[in-house]
């Protein structure tokens, strides 16, 4: 739509305040700073949540592998080194990890007890696997495989009063049907390094030990409990798969995708991530509904201006644009200032983070909210476009219906009780 320079000078007018429109430029500019901080807060907000999904996908995918191959019966693979070596050769595989995978019991060096879940791995897989390695808080991983060895969580080690260079002990049940007389299996290890994931139920049970011990400890010498395997593009998961599945056709095995084993929680994040769109949209829809307030007690405070220039020859079409332009001004200058707010608060948001870190030991942030300082922000181009159309439209239909109602008043009766 081409606005003329009539049209222009006269909603310029209009939207600057004179003696006696006070309340309406305040209206006014309460509906500009409404629709700037609705798209600042919904561009900042779908950020962080997109850090968030892609800083959990990452500690998921990276502990636990893109793909896991387990025996159909029984508890464990026989002739894995063949069936790695298979895996290894399909296209988009990346890294092949046998594992060893069972319950325990785990006693520490102050007399507690506490369930554990053990997970047997070959030294250079356990170096080459990112959220154990690359979150180490104490020790080092150097010394992993020398020997009886462990590598264990922080929690866990909290709990179990366990630091580097101290001992554990892992307690195997041995009883088989109702023969509880067999002494159970133990065996004393290390403990090298101690990981946090940031994720409770991993650094709060799950103990590493070299493949070798845990065959020997578990009974399956020559044999592991998985194959996890790793691929070049996690989101495309489903075509690996299906190779994997024809690669093993014929062989006694359950293959399961990260996607399906940790569907419940995707699910819950998008559930989550689509309610927060909604309720932020409900915020840019408010302020748009205060645009069309502020234009509704402009168009009935100018309504003797309005007869006026239709009087002097000024057609319907020029009054609708020039409230149409009143609107859109406010909207559009709303939207872009709130688009630039939002970009600039999601691109620095490690420095904001270092300003909340700073008040840590301000009584301004319970504990319970440091978490949320430690958050990343990934922000989409696609998602930041969306919201700034969604911006300028809901601002331009706002502008609508009381650019119409001043194009229809009429002039005489204006004049007449102006």
């Amino acid at each position: 739509m081409i606005f003329n320079a009539f049209e222009r000078t006269v909603a310029s007018r209009y939207l600057r305040a004179r003696k006696g429109e006070r309340f309406i430029s305040i209206t006014a500019a309460m509906s500009l700073l409404g629709i700037a901080l609705g798209v600042a807060a919904l561009i900042i907000v779908m950020s962080v949540m997109n850090g968030f999904r892609q800083d959990l996908a990452d500690r998921i995918i990276g502990l636990n592998g893109h793909l896991t191959v387990h025996p159909a019966q029984g508890r464990a693979l026989g002739g894995y080194a063949l069936v790695a070596g298979r895996l290894a050769q399909i296209p988009g595989v990346q890294q092949v990890v046998p594992m060893i995978e069972g319950q325990s019991l785990i006693t520490g060096s102050n007399g507690g007890a506490s369930a554990a879940l053990v997970r047997g791995i070959a030294p250079a897989d356990l170096r080459a696997r990112q959220p154990i390695a690359g979150r180490l808080r104490r020790g080092s991983l150097a010394a992993f495989g020398d020997g009886d060895t462990a590598v264990i969580g922080v929690r866990l080690a909290a709990k179990m009063g366990l630091r580097p260079e101290d001992r554990l002990t892992l307690v195997l049940p041995q009883a088989r049907g109702g023969d509880f007389t067999t002494a159970p299996r133990q065996r004393s290890f290390r403990v090298v390094a101690l990981f946090d994931t940031g994720m409770p139920e991993v650094d709060a049970r799950q103990v590493f030990i070299p493949m070798t011990a845990a065959q020997e400890f578990f009974g399956l010498t020559g044999e592991v409990s998985q194959i996890e395997l790793f691929v070049a593009d996690p989101q495309q998961v489903a075509p690996i798969t299906a190779a994997v599945q024809a690669a093993l056709r014929g062989d006694p095995v359950r293959i399961a995708d990260w996607q399906r084993v940790n569907s419940s929680i995707y699910a819950a994040m998008l559930v989550e991530r689509n309610v927060m769109f909604l309720i932020l949209t409900l915020i840019v829809l408010i302020a748009a509904f205060n645009i069309i307030s502020s234009l509704t007690m402009l168009v009935k405070d100018k309504g003797r201006d309005i007869a006026i220039l239709r009087t002097l020859g000024a057609p319907r079409g020029a009054i609708l644009r020039i409230f149409l332009l009143c609107g859109v001004t406010l909207g559009g200058l709303g939207t872009v200032i709130g688009f630039g707010l939002g970009l600039v608060i999601a691109s620095n948001f490690v420095t904001l983070r270092g300003w909340l870190l700073a008040l840590q030991d301000t009584p301004f942030f319970s504990p319970e909210l440091y978490y949320l300082t430690q958050l990343p922000v990934v922000i989409e181009p696609r998602e930041v476009l969306l919201v700034l159309a969604m911006g300028l439209s809901l601002s331009l239909l706002a502008t609508l219906y009381p650019s119409w109602r001043a194009a229809r008043i009429d002039p005489a009766e204006a004049l007449r009780h102006g």
